[in-house]
């Protein structure tokens, strides 16, 4: 939910960095260290993926604490009580939303209702719903908004205007022409990635477009690309689910029917799963890593966004044509 607390509570963490100010300044008097910073603007994020593209705008205008660490699984890694903390003394807390970060939400909820602004991106960016099995969705989530909309890049374009216009409008300091100069060339490379996307696609045979995944990730980018998803190994747009005998029997049929010979795996992830559907359709099906969560550590193959992306459209369009 995106929200905008009165202005008095808006307020409370520039006021309660302030105090810390003085207060530190009436140490330094007395000899007491004190930590130097507190009064700059702070903005808080918590996927690594928002995290990249809130720095991309932010610059150098604000600090940005990301509090997913790379290669993590927004579906299951939680706060310590510092983090939890760095919430509710934050000038704007941005978040994913949509059930994504399934232990955090409370504590983002919790910063909101003490008064800190806060954006939950997901719900802003026209999210999709899980589709009916029939439709290789999940059944027990059919209907339900999918958290995923980064895949597609065009709702990235429309979460970093979102994300510029919440800075300037709740981050006291920040310089405004410089914020929304980093959009602005920020959305610009978010184009060429759209473009670039496309090129690459169309290269892969209509017949060829069906996807298999480990789980429900890639629904946007099916969509804005023109794929089919044929199923996933883990039934359900979470990785905490797990499949049942039966769900990997009816996935195997329907990567039967649909001739698909590739099983897209998060590289963070093990693949057993995946290579069971390997075994169970008689060593024809290759499983090929992609980053669809989170990023890497820089360096890692997805320590940015718009690489990220870039890697995981090279490996589809390869594991999609090959023999």
């Amino acid at each position: 939910m995106t929200t905008t607390p009165p202005k008095r509570a808006v307020l409370r963490p520039r006021l309660r960095r302030l105090l810390l100010t003085l207060v530190a300044f009436t140490l330094a008097g007395t000899g007491t260290a004190c930590a130097p910073g507190d009064d700059r603007p702070r903005v808080v994020v918590t996927t690594n993926i928002l995290g990249d593209i809130t720095r991309e705008i932010v610059g150098g205008e604000a600090d940005v604490t990301v509090l997913m660490k790379p290669n993590a699984d927004p579906h299951s890694f939680g706060l310590s009580a510092v983090q939890a903390a760095e919430l509710e003394r934050a000038d704007l807390v941005i978040a994913n939303g949509l059930g994504l970060e399934e232990n955090v939400l409370r504590h983002v909820e919790a910063a909101r209702e003490s008064g800190t602004a806060t954006l939950e991106v997901g719900r802003a960016v026209d999210p999709l719903v899980f589709r009916a099995p029939a439709d290789g969705g999940p059944e027990a989530e059919a209907g339900q908004p999918d958290p995923h909309f980064w895949t597609d890049p065009d709702r990235v374009r429309t979460a970093a205007r979102l994300i510029a216009d919440r800075v300037v409008e709740h981050v006291d300091g920040v310089d405004e022409k410089a914020v929304r100069a980093h959009a602005d060339r920020y959305d610009g490379r978010l184009a060429d990635l759209t473009t670039w996307m496309e090129r690459s696609f169309d290269r892969i045979p209509e017949q060829r477009r069906a996807l298999v995944t480990n789980h429900h990730v890639f629904g946007y980018l099916a969509e804005r690309f023109g794929f089919r998803t044929v199923g996933a190994v883990v039934p359900s747009g979470t990785t905490l689910a797990s499949p049942s005998s039966s769900d990997l029997r009816s996935l195997t049929g329907a990567m039967r029917e649909a001739g698909v010979r590739t099983v897209f795996a998060d590289s963070s992830r093990p693949t057993r799963l995946a290579e069971v559907l390997r075994t169970e359709l008689g060593g024809r099906v290759r499983v090929v890593a992609l980053y669809s969560e989170s990023l890497t550590e820089r360096g890692g193959g997805a320590g940015t966004y718009l690489q990220m992306m870039r890697a995981n459209t090279t490996a589809m369009t390869d594991g999609l044509t090959g023999d």
